[in-house]
């Protein structure tokens, strides 16, 4: 799952990893906001979509790993309970074949590794590993001219 956040280049990381290990291609989910009133879905070929996943790609061709794209709207309304937008990322993730998802510990609010993890066992699957935020650091050179 990416979210366009700096966390999606240690889920990219762990999921090429497993990927690997299991001669399997990977999904990008890319999570977009959800689309305006009477505005059409995203599709995985636009550029909107492209521009999240962009950050993969490269990952993906060093690794030499298959890979298909889709698409998870977030819900526009946020009813629905806690775990509403995981359950929807699930389903997505189902509907592609998808036994497996890498989520960050620290994903966009209802999309966090530890809520995806508890509406998985409600719902029954599919498994669901978490990737550990990049720890920050500082710059080892400073800035020149001071």
């Amino acid at each position: 799952m990416l979210a366009d956040r700096l966390d999606d280049t240690a889920v990219v990381d762990v999921a090429v990893r497993l990927a690997s290990a299991r001669g399997a291609p990977l999904l990008l989910i890319a999570v977009m906001p959800a689309p305006p009133p009477r505005a059409g879905a995203v599709c995985p070929d636009s550029a909107a979509a492209r521009a999240v996943l962009g950050r993969a790609l490269p990952r993906l061709a060093r690794a030499g790993i298959a890979h298909r794209s889709a698409v998870y709207h977030r819900p526009a309304v946020r009813g629905g309970g806690r775990l509403h937008a995981a359950k929807a990322l699930l389903d997505t993730a189902v509907l592609h074949g998808c036994s497996l998802l890498v989520v960050s510990r620290s994903g966009p609010t209802g999309l966090d590794a530890c809520t995806v993890m508890e509406a998985a066992v409600i719902r029954g699957g599919p498994f669901v590993h978490a990737a550990s935020p990049v720890p920050w650091a500082a710059l080892a050179v400073p800035c020149p001219g001071r």
